[in-house]
């Protein structure tokens, strides 16, 4: 700290002011890090040329161009905050995890280590069948307003039920099931499909809807392919494919695992970027979730 003292004075910079760049630059980092990926790059690139063309107006003194950006800017601002409202919600959700304690209630009689094997051997037992599901296991966020847009169930969670709520022909069959604890909590439930850049043409809409909620909450998502019977596992908007029960069993165990007994189950490493998914793996076709 000496050291930075004087060179803060030898460069007569107040170490204030260097306090106030390094977290200027470390806000900058994190919202483009939040944005990345996603069709909100291109809305702030245009953001940025619109305002350096602002700039330019006001240095070579164009009253009506400078006038006129002058005029929309706070249309703008109220614009901005519609265009990156999924950006917004998932940041302020970011920040309001930070600290929490992830897990399912019960950790102590190993409740989240029945959820994590029912739910493993239900989605293999719809991967024989190739019975398309989508399951979404609610964490930290909650996930009232989702549950909402599907019906309302207030269940047990079990394998019969799961294996119900996903029968071809079911009025649910196409939408996700909501599972918070040990309790299906909604059924043929509406998800927000992913929005980033980038290939998404090897997903089908289950893939995608799966992507759209990690991306904007802590929950997992569990997909059953109705094309080949692959499963696959979503958390953090990163997706990892052709899962078997016993892998998918203990990433499980890793994600709902409460802080107090993540000595063994946090040590399952997540994966940055989705894998796995090779041509064999055909998405789900026209699904609608």
């Amino acid at each position: 700290m000496d050291q930075l003292r004087d060179l803060a004075a030898d460069l007569r910079i107040e170490p204030s002011a260097l306090l106030d760049i390094f977290l200027t630059a470390v806000l900058i980092y994190l919202v483009l890090r939040l944005i990345q990926g996603t069709r909100a790059v291109r809305l702030a690139i245009g953001a940025a040329i619109v305002y350096g063309v602002y700039v330019f107006a006001l240095e070579l003194d164009l009253r009506v161009l400078s006038g006129i950006l002058q005029a929309g800017a706070v249309v703008g601002l109220v614009a901005l905050v519609v265009i990156f409202q999924p950006e917004l919600r998932r940041g302020l959700d970011r920040i309001g995890r930070v600290g929490s304690v992830t897990g399912l209630g019960g950790s102590a009689s190993g409740g989240y280590q029945r959820v994590a094997g029912l739910l493993a051997a239900s989605a293999a037992k719809l991967s024989r069948r190739r019975t398309g599901a989508l399951i979404v296991i609610e964490r930290d966020t909650g996930l009232g307003d989702m549950a909402e847009t599907g019906v309302m169930v207030k269940a047990d969670l079990s394998a019969e039920l799961l294996s119900s709520l996903f029968a071809p022909g079911y009025p649910l069959h196409d939408g996700a099931v909501l599972v918070q604890g040990d309790e299906i909590v909604a059924a043929g439930v509406m998800l927000p499909l992913a929005d980033r850049e980038g290939s998404l043409e090897d997903y089908g809409t289950r893939h995608r809807a799966a992507l759209g909620i990690t991306e904007q909450t802590d929950a997992v998502a569990i997909v059953v392919s109705e094309e080949s019977g692959s499963i696959s596992l979503a958390v953090g908007g990163h997706l990892v494919r052709r899962l078997d029960e016993d892998e998918l069993r203990q990433r499980l165990y890793g994600l709902l695992a409460p802080v107090d007994v993540t000595s063994r189950a946090r040590r399952i490493p997540w994966p940055g970027r989705e894998t796995g998914s090779d041509a064999g793996d055909a998405p789900d076709g026209g699904k609608t979730t």
